[in-house]
């Protein structure tokens, strides 16, 4: 099976460090403002290499019966990145601090594929602690700071970048210029829609909890960004805006969230440093903390707990009753407590 198969070449990705620079050297030309472009932005240059078999996923069967895993794309959101491609697909949309205190995105796909998704940007440290909670997910990125690309080895996940994955998975898109043009056909990377089973979160969904107060916008701001989730009741969700700019899709329409979680957490600095210097943010998933859940119009004042990197999160009301979300896209957004 594709998925056993591309497993096993993820454990084996941990030798293979080695190889980067001669690999680097090998796509140079084909990478060229694909990964290289990155540095402008936040000097995530290197890339994914490995050793392996011939790549099998084109022979390969793929079980129906078994449980699949997530797919997280990393995905570019400055202003010359919108509107991205394929967030309106996404179960779940995390909003996490880069350098500069701008923001970026982490979107995870279950329930549905859509046929591109992007601008895809690099990999955090951060982003491997948040991704434990699913069990071996694939995450797609252009690219990781050279000293994270050994902690990505290790980590129990498909990392899969331009360098690494099928021929075809990822391509230049037109009307923006690198490095916010790269995108990514799920379908190249995974056999089939994992399914809902693959959401291992914590989440819960049903009936709204009792009390909340009733709420038209909700702002959470970054030093350099910003989010604004406005309620629609004839769209039963929270219109997205970002930096004071309608959130559309690429067919125009605006993106409505029904559960929106405004999650207070620790952010600290980093092992790591872009290209000018600046340290890379952690954002810090595990722990416990307050939390605000936005659904049906009201927010409800909430605490939240993961006791470990591969727990996902409880919500929950004062008294340890667990908060129910809307059916629905959820967009978390961290924010620093």
């Amino acid at each position: 099976m594709r998925q056993i198969a591309r497993t096993a070449r993820t454990r084996r990705r941990g030798t293979a460090t080695a190889a980067l620079v001669a690999a680097a050297a090998v796509t140079a030309s084909l990478m060229a403002g694909c990964t290289s472009g990155d540095r402008p932005d936040d000097g995530r240059g290197q890339t994914h290499s490995r050793s392996q078999e011939p790549d099998q996923r084109e022979s390969e069967g793929h079980d129906p019966m078994s449980a699949g895993s997530a797919l997280a794309v990393k995905i570019d959101n400055v202003r010359a990145a919108r509107p991205q491609t394929g967030l309106e697909a996404a179960d779940i949309v995390y909003a996490e601090q880069v350098e500069g205190g701008l923001s970026r995105l982490m979107a995870v796909y279950a329930t549905q594929l859509p046929k591109a998704v992007g601008p895809v940007r690099s990999a955090r440290e951060s982003d491997l602690e948040l991704l434990r909670q699913f069990q071996e997910p694939t995450l797609a990125f252009s690219g990781a700071q050279g000293k994270l690309l050994p902690l990505i080895d290790k980590a129990p996940l498909n990392a899969e970048s331009p360098s690494s994955a099928a021929s075809g998975a990822y391509y230049r898109g037109v009307g923006k210029v690198a490095p916010h043009n790269l995108y990514l056909r799920p379908q190249r990377l995974l056999d089939a829609v994992p399914g809902a089973a693959a959401l291992t979160t914590g989440f819960r969904y049903g009936a709204a909890p009792e009390g909340g107060t009733p709420a038209k916008s909700r702002t959470v701001r970054f030093p350099s960004a910003r989010f604004t989730f406005t309620w629609s009741a004839d769209r039963h969700g929270w219109l997205v805006s970002m930096d004071g700019t309608p959130t559309l899709a690429t067919d125009g329409k605006r993106l409505a969230a029904p559960t929106v979680v405004v999650q207070y957490v620790k952010v600290r600095e980093s092992r790591f440093h872009d290209v000018l210097g600046n340290n890379s943010p952690y954002t810090q998933t595990v722990g416990s903390g307050r939390a605000q859940v936005l659904r049906d119009g009201r927010v409800f004042e909430v605490e939240w707990r993961r006791g470990t990197a591969a727990d996902g999160t409880d919500f929950t009301t004062a008294d340890g009753t667990p908060v129910n979300f809307a059916k629905g896209q959820v967009w978390v957004v961290f924010a620093t407590a």
